[in-house]
């Protein structure tokens, strides 16, 4: 998957094209300003449609890193793109989008036990899901690198659902699957350790992923998570 490179119909831009490429990981869609431009004024990326793609869609194509475009990153898995602050894109990947959407609705509060029965009325939009995950990605700084302005939370390891990115005492991110707590590499997750419920952790994916992740959404994984 990749980061995003094209609008949503439900976003009202135009149609663009994803880049072809490896199945990494969700595509990160960024918009505005060149990147050298960015670089040279230490601006982070603009706006707050951050969403993930497919690499391929309808034989639509997109340059890598051109001037004045979206830029597709690249990310291992779902995990990880939602931990950086990202949601599954609403057109090339329709399905996910829905279930993402529809689980962070259910999950709302006041949503009650037949908040899922009520959907129809009640979904929530994505300009507000991408307010509210632009809210819960970063705080204020500057600069290309922007690590240090990751706004973290914490939780009980036992009160996370699988899926969840959290950041170990050596500041490494590491998944939560089942009784596991996986390091984050390129590669795929490695060095699993018990999961140790009942710790407090430092947790890395926003709080409206982590409530998707809760209610029924199902990230894709890479294949090292299930090892």
């Amino acid at each position: 998957m990749a980061g995003g490179a094209h609008a949503e119909k439900e976003q009202g831009g135009p149609v663009g094209r994803p880049a072809r490429g490896r199945r990494a990981g969700p595509v990160h869609r960024e918009s505005g300003l060149s990147r050298e431009r960015r670089r040279r004024r230490g601006a982070p990326p603009p706006g707050n449609l951050w969403i993930t793609c497919v690499t391929e869609c309808r034989d639509w194509k997109s340059p890598l890193a051109a001037p004045n475009r979206w830029t597709p990153i690249f990310f291992l898995d779902d995990a990880v793109a939602l931990a950086a602050g990202h949601r599954p894109c609403g057109l090339c990947r329709r399905s996910a989008y829905e279930s993402y959407r529809d689980a962070v609705t259910t999950g709302r509060p006041g949503a009650g036990r037949r908040g899922a029965d009520r959907l129809g009325a009640g979904r929530l939009g994505a300009s507000e899901l991408n307010r509210l995950l632009g809210a819960e990605r970063l705080n204020r700084g500057r600069g290309i690198d922007r690590a240090a302005h990751r706004k973290l939370w914490t939780a009980d390891c036992a009160d996370l659902p699988d899926g969840s990115v959290v950041v170990d005492g050596q500041d490494a991110p590491r998944l939560l699957v089942d009784d596991r707590a996986m390091r984050f590499t390129f590669g795929g997750w490695v060095d699993p350790r018990r999961r140790v419920r009942g710790e407090q952790v430092r947790v890395l994916t926003p709080p409206t992923s982590a409530a998707a992740l809760a209610h029924g959404f199902r990230p894709e994984l890479h294949a090292s998570a299930a090892v």
